[in-house]
């Protein structure tokens, strides 16, 4: 190494004098007693330096250059580190000096320095490659643990004392964390000594190389790809939630593990420099977050379909989580485009989802189905929307970041009457709530246009109980209760019992109104006649709607029984009264029981059979046949 280069390393004046002209140039001070000591005292410490570095010297034999000191003899190894110091001190000592006659000792001290730095940098890459596992993340992450609260020093002496720290943890530690913690230890040792004496570059270079290849190692183990937007084109929806998966496993461990050990790493070894520490800690992991971090976005890019919205939300709440280590692992200013990077996939991802939501509400609007649900059932789409909605629940926590300050169009096809704003366990009128219930709100009145489709207006009331009913119940099963409220299930429980009411009204209405009451019997007309005409009009009223609505159906067991009781608790006391007076009238009249078909007691079993779905053949053919119907 040239003389003008060393005196520029070991010297940190602005001075650009190189060390030939200085020391031919100038005439020495006079000598002193103190001067003659120190003089001397330098000397001893070159000659000291120059038995154990060339004793390492690679090429003074073919057993030091196959056997590494700090394997063979840490206790050497130390002392090895002493002299580099000490040596470093002299040379100082004697480029202040202006003689020319000392000339030959900084030579013998430069030669030194350079056989000592070659040791050392083969000492550097050897524990790098060797401890290539044992320098995982778990292990640097303990050992940082331990070590926290420690200040670190930039002399090379001063960490001479980590195997004492070493050994005074004892059991406390594994096999592998103890061999971990003696690596970073020998590590940040001779990296100091490197840095101080000029050969920063060297030992930098080294670092750099292996310990990419080892992250990228480990980024390729995790699954890590390049991928482009066209990949997920392609892809299925089961391949794109199994590589989803793999990200939201593999990222964690790579942000929280990987890459928190690295810095932790990077900040042990290259303590005594920070441009060096955020010079390796960018080289090596840059490149591998951005490539993680690129992934979601990818994603989020990919064509738009309602399938793959909970990916997206998964892939949002993950990212969304590993903020805050991301933010503090990749704090230097040139690695703010990792930074940048996952803050660009977040954008994506919460653009993604509202275009997702988006199209899912504009397919329940567009759907133009034109044939009435069979018997007045659940419609295809109530269950898929509720279903679909239902899962986006789960997700409450990461939606209400998402669609915060995301407002509903302002013009839209729906009646003033639904714009009701739930009051919800997330808070009044939050927004994840406002929107999933307008979700539903579009479902419901998708559900009135389809109940238009049936020609019976008894049976489209039906249906909307149905399927309003099964829309609450789905809500109160799922986290959808926590986010619409009790106030919301109760104002839609209401409508259920609306529409029941309103099915009822229209369908129970002509039976009902076939019983004359007594007081409106014609003064004109016979009692009897009146009597038979009431028995023959409820008959036919009452056969018809059985045997309409028994192959009618209520899907829900218990709003199926509360129907059937208000049926029966309307119709059979009104048409008791009318039995009961009208059956002394006709004592005498051939034939009863085929004018009297149905006794009070009878009505109930036969309305037991509504609203299964399984339309009921035969006659009706007496009273007396009807009753023997109590027992089924």
């Amino acid at each position: 190494m040239p003389m003008k280069r060393m005196a520029s390393l070991l010297f940190s004046s602005s001075s650009t004098t190189s060390l030939s002209s200085s020391v031919f140039s100038l005439s020495h001070s006079p000598s002193t007693p103190l001067h003659n000591f120190s003089e001397a005292m330098m000397e001893e410490n070159i000659d000291i330096a120059q038995k154990i570095i060339e004793k390492w010297d690679l090429n003074s034999s073919t057993y030091v250059k196959f056997t590494y000191l700090f394997q063979e003899n840490r206790k050497e190894a130390k002392e090895f580190i002493r002299s580099v110091k000490d040596l470093r001190r002299a040379m100082h000592f004697f480029l202040s000096q202006n003689s020319i006659w000392k000339s030959s000792k900084l030579v013998l001290a430069q030669n030194l320095m350079q056989i000592a730095m070659k040791r050392l940098e083969k000492e550097f890459y050897q524990i790098l490659t060797d401890n290539r596992d044992r320098l995982d993340p778990e292990s640097i992450s303990n050992r940082s643990s331990r070590a926290s609260g420690r200040s670190s020093t930039s002399d090379c002496e001063e960490e001479v004392g980590s195997d004492d720290e070493v050994e005074m943890a004892g059991k406390s530690i594994s096999e592998v964390e103890r061999v971990s913690a003696l690596a970073m230890s020998d590590l940040k040792l001779i990296a100091d000594c490197m840095i101080s004496s000029g050969y920063g570059k060297e030992c930098v270079k080294i670092y750099k190389i292996i310990r990419k290849s080892i992250v990228d190692e480990g980024l390729y183990r995790l699954g890590i790809e390049r991928f482009s937007s066209s990949h997920f084109n392609k892809m299925n929806i089961e391949l794109l939630d199994q590589k989803c998966k793999n990200w939201l496993n593999a990222s964690k461990i790579a942000v929280k593990t990987l890459f928190a050990a690295e810095r932790i790493l990077c900040d042990h070894v290259f303590s005594a420099s920070e441009p060096v520490r955020e010079s390796c800690f960018t080289d090596i992991t840059r490149e591998g977050a951005i490539k993680l971090f690129k992934f979601p976005e990818l994603v989020a890019k990919s064509k738009k379909t309602t399938d793959k919205i909970f990916c997206l939300i998964e892939l949002y709440e993950a990212l969304s989580h590993l903020w805050p280590e991301t933010e503090s692992i990749f704090n230097y200013e040139s690695t703010t485009s990792v930074q940048a990077q996952a803050q660009s996939s977040l954008l994506k991802l919460r653009e993604a989802v509202r275009a997702v939501i988006s199209e899912f509400e504009s397919k329940i609007q567009k759907d133009s189905s034109k044939s009435p649900i069979p018997r007045g059932g659940i419609h295809y789409l109530t269950e898929l929307v509720t279903d679909y909605i239902s899962h986006l629940a789960d997700y409450r926590m990461a939606l209400s970041n998402i669609v915060a300050d995301w407002p509903l169009p302002v013009h839209r096809p729906l009646p003033e009457s639904y714009f009701d704003s739930p009051t919800t366990g997330d808070g009044p009128s939050s927004p994840v709530a406002v929107r999933l219930a307008w979700l539903l709100l579009v479902l419901l009145c998708k559900l009135d246009s389809k109940a238009e489709l049936y020609k019976d207006i008894s049976l489209s009331y039906l249906f909307l109980a149905n399927n309003l009913h099964f829309l609450v119940d789905k809500v109160r099963r799922t986290n959808l209760k926590l986010i619409l409220g009790e106030e919301w299930i109760s104002q839609h429980e209401k409508k259920v019992r609306q529409y029941a009411a309103n099915y009822e009204l229209s369908g129970w209405s002509k039976v009902l109104s076939s019983l004359p009451e007594k007081s409106a019997f014609p003064p004109n007309e016979s009692p009897s006649e009146v009597a038979r005409e009431g028995f023959r009009r409820f008959n036919v009223a009452f056969e018809e709607a059985y045997r309409k609505q028994t192959s009618w159906i209520v899907t829900d067991g218990k709003l199926r029984d509360e129907i059937k009781v208000s049926i029966a608790g309307k119709l059979v006391p009104a048409y008791r009264a009318f039995y009961d007076d009208c059956l002394v009238m006709l004592s005498g009249e051939k034939n009863l029981e085929m004018l009297v078909r149905f006794a009070p007691d009878d009505l109930g079993n036969y309305l037991s059979d509504l609203f299964h779905g399984t339309a009921v053949s035969g006659s009706f053919s007496s009273s007396t046949s009807s009753r023997s119907r109590g027992n089924r």
